[in-house]
């Protein structure tokens, strides 16, 4: 008759103490329970067994203590707490586990599966590694309990859904149902409260869900690390990511049907510091708007729909990330879209899906991107074409051509107002004479919050001293003031309105781009004519009681000219304005001040020259926060005034292409003047001209630099250059 087979652990324990009876242990035992018996049977205690074990297979002894908290992020908390093992340190190509049993190779293969890396076992008790799985995963008491808080109806109104059906997805692990509940809840609740966004991110040993709703973050719910590890998961899962993967960032998406409405979740993963955040745009796949309906006012509809009476050129709407853009060309596409028109869209993503209209989504790891889909559009005989954005010199040439061919082209653009649109255009490197070609209109647009209709406050003439100072600012008197209430989440504000500036380029305003005007001369030109900036707009709510000044200055924040910082520490910035030949030549002819005759100024200071503002702007908060003193000059005229009353900068930044003087006039009279002969100049130009470089170093620049400016490019060639000429 065969001898029995025993425990593995039972057979070591026996052979070190074989006066002691040997415990019958069937070989199937779970681990831990076979270190139990074998430990009250033979009396050993925790560190002889562990001992026993580590000696046996030639391991060593683990060190829990001294595990390394980043090991966790390597392991999932599933795969730790289902093979009781424990991480306890990384170094790129390994992973060293503590286990209480050396012979699972099983688990050993799950864990370099999961980890990416080759194992390395170490040896501890059962007890010291379920202790340590709980203190750094969190206990399933402690999620059991927090996901016990939702009632069973909390999930039953979101479905997700795929190809218009409801895909009921199982899971075979009962601790996954209360999972789904949560993130049904935390869905369903987003969208009942109006949400654009869903933040789902670590802080510190908890979680926290916050909703963006009316472009302002809320506070929803806090739980514990472990069950925000578990949610992210289930995200993940819904919208096909690949849940192992956790140190790179991953998108994705899913429909859902919110009480049988549906909506489009588009999901954004990105690695944290302690686990992921997720991010979740909640698009409505059914609210596709009316031109009527996205609250422009009847003045700014009638110049709206003037600019689109054009069937040819360039219209654009511009503003920053959130702004409404995309609601605003969606309204202006229903509108235009009928049976005699074929309209073709290139979308990065495609946000609403249109009827009757072609809609292609931008793919740029299969070679779709903005600029080819474009270029394959022009052969479907397009009426009207939408470009989800004008990222780059290629998109921007396609739309042109597609402009000057007969077609009328929709876009979007990054900048801070309409007149703004042109310097953005020539810095992604477009010529004036193309932009005044092709463009046709710009509508500017911000989103401020409405008053809550529900709480608000008449004012009667009766203002607090906060209300007063912002009335001195602005120069209008607002009609209520927000107050809070449960509506609102007291808050004092629910929905939001857009603020608008439309801008029709007739014929004197495409003059004036291709003249090379700058933007502050376009301005001035639109202002004229009776044109109604961002500001006009939302003081215009304000005096309605729509919004509020506090909600102006959030958005658009104070007027500049009524900064109330001391005037010795305002930038020294020129206003253009039209320059006859002689105030030129007296310019021009008067000498760069003599160094000698100025006092060393007490910070490092930079003249920065540009006709753009936004360019200027951008520059001088990247200087300012290298602590530097920046003054402005709004083109070439201005600079040599400014650095004819004070050479005495360290460094310079300036555009290549402005009105009145260039930049190149600029450089060859900083070289030849004494006074600013060694000054170190970086010039910044929208040109893709390859040659240019070369000519513009043969005239003085020290550096030379493509627009747009991207900080993590700008600063460390701009750094360098320093270095260089301090030396």
């Amino acid at each position: 008759m065969s001898k029995p087979r025993l425990h593995w652990l039972a057979g070591l324990a026996g052979d070190k103490s074989p006066e002691t009876e040997a415990v019958q242990l069937d070989p199937g035992c779970p681990i831990d329970e076979a270190w139990k018996t074998v430990q009250e049977h033979y009396r050993f205690d925790s560190k002889e067994i562990t001992q026993l074990v580590a000696g046996a297979f030639r391991l060593e002894v683990a060190d829990i203590g001294a595990a390394q908290p980043t090991a966790t992020k390597l392991l999932p908390a599933t795969v730790a707490r289902k093979a009781l093992v424990f991480p306890l340190r990384d170094n790129y190509r390994e992973l060293v586990v503590a286990t209480c049993d050396p012979t699972a190779l099983d688990i050993e293969q799950a864990i370099a599966f999961s980890a990416g890396r080759d194992v390395v076992f170490e040896v501890a008790a059962p007890v010291p590694i379920s202790n340590a799985i709980s203190t750094a995963y969190g206990s399933d008491d402690e999620v059991d309990n927090f996901f016990s808080g939702f009632d069973e109806a909390d999930g039953e109104t979101v479905g997700v859904v795929e190809e218009d059906e409801v895909d009921e997805i199982g899971r075979e692990e009962a601790d996954a149902a209360p999972v789904i509940k949560l993130v049904n809840l935390i869905i369903r609740d987003a969208v009942e409260q109006g949400a654009s966004d869903i933040h789902i991110q670590p802080s510190g040993r908890e979680g926290i869900v916050r909703f963006r709703v009316d472009g302002m973050l809320r506070n929803y719910m806090k739980m514990p690390d472990v069950a925000l590890v578990r949610v992210i998961s289930r995200i993940k899962v819904i919208s096909k990511l690949d849940i192992a993967v956790r140190l790179r960032p991953q998108d994705g998406k899913v429909r859902v049907k919110v009480a049988s409405k549906n909506f489009d979740l588009r999901v954004s993963t990105v690695p944290a510091k302690a686990s992921e955040k997720a991010v979740i745009r909640i698009l409505d796949t059914e609210g596709t708007p009316e031109l009527e309906s996205i609250g422009y006012t009847k003045e700014q509809l009638v110049g709206l729909r003037e600019v689109l009476s054009v069937r040819e050129g360039i219209i654009l709407v511009t503003g920053p990330t959130g702004s409404g853009k995309t609601t605003t060309l969606y309204a202006v596409l229903r509108d235009l879209s009928d049976d005699e028109v074929n309209i073709m869209t290139v979308e990065d993503p495609i946000e609403y899906e249109l009827e009757g209209i072609t809609q292609i989504q931008v793919q740029e790891k299969q070679g779709v991107t903005f600029a080819s889909a474009l270029r394959a559009i022009l052969r479907q005989d397009p009426d009207i074409v939408l470009v989800g954005e004008i990222r780059d010199l290629e998109t921007a040439e396609m739309a042109v051509q597609a402009s000057l061919t007969g077609h009328l082209v929709l876009a979007t653009l990054h900048t801070n107002d309409a007149i703004a649109s042109v310097q953005r255009l020539v810095d992604v490197g477009l010529n004036r004479a193309s932009i005044a070609d092709a463009l046709r209109g710009v509508a500017a647009q911000r989103l401020v919050r409405r008053i809550c209709s529900a709480c608000a406050i008449d004012t009667n003439g009766v203002f607090t001293p906060e209300e007063q100072l912002l009335i001195e600012r602005q120069g209008v008197k607002p009609a209520k003031r927000a107050a809070g209430c449960d509506q609102c989440g007291g808050s004092g504000y629910r929905g939001r309105a857009p603020i608008v500036e439309v801008v029709a380029f007739d014929k004197a305003l495409c003059a004036a781009v291709a003249e090379g005007q700058s933007t502050t001369q376009l301005a001035k030109m639109e202002r004229d004519r009776g044109g109604k900036d961002l500001r006009d707009s939302a003081l215009q709510l304000v005096a309605r009681g729509i919004t509020s000044l506090e909600e102006v200055e959030r958005v658009l924040g104070g007027r500049a000219e009524e900064d109330q910082a001391p005037v010795e520490a305002q930038p020294k910035t020129v206003e253009v304005a039209d320059v006859d030949d002689a105030t030129i030549a007296a310019t021009l002819a008067a000498p760069v001040g003599d160094v000698m005759d100025q006092p060393v100024p007490e910070h490092p200071r930079a003249l920065v020259v540009d006709d753009d503002s936004t360019t200027r702007s951008i520059v001088k908060a990247l200087l300012e926060n290298e602590g530097m003193k920046v003054d402005e000059a709004v083109d070439g005229l201005d600079a040599i005034r400014l650095l004819k009353a004070d050479p005495l900068y360290d460094v310079m930044v300036l555009d290549l292409d402005m009105p009145n003087l260039d930049g190149r006039d600029v450089l060859k009279i900083a070289r030849a003047s004494p006074g600013t002969a060694h000054l170190p100049i970086l010039v910044l130009t929208g040109t893709p001209d390859v040659d240019a470089e070369s000519q513009l170093l043969e005239l003085g620049a020290d550096e030379y630099i493509r627009k747009p400016i991207a900080a993590q490019k700008f600063m460390p060639r701009f750094r360098a250059l320093l270095r260089r000429t301090a030396q």
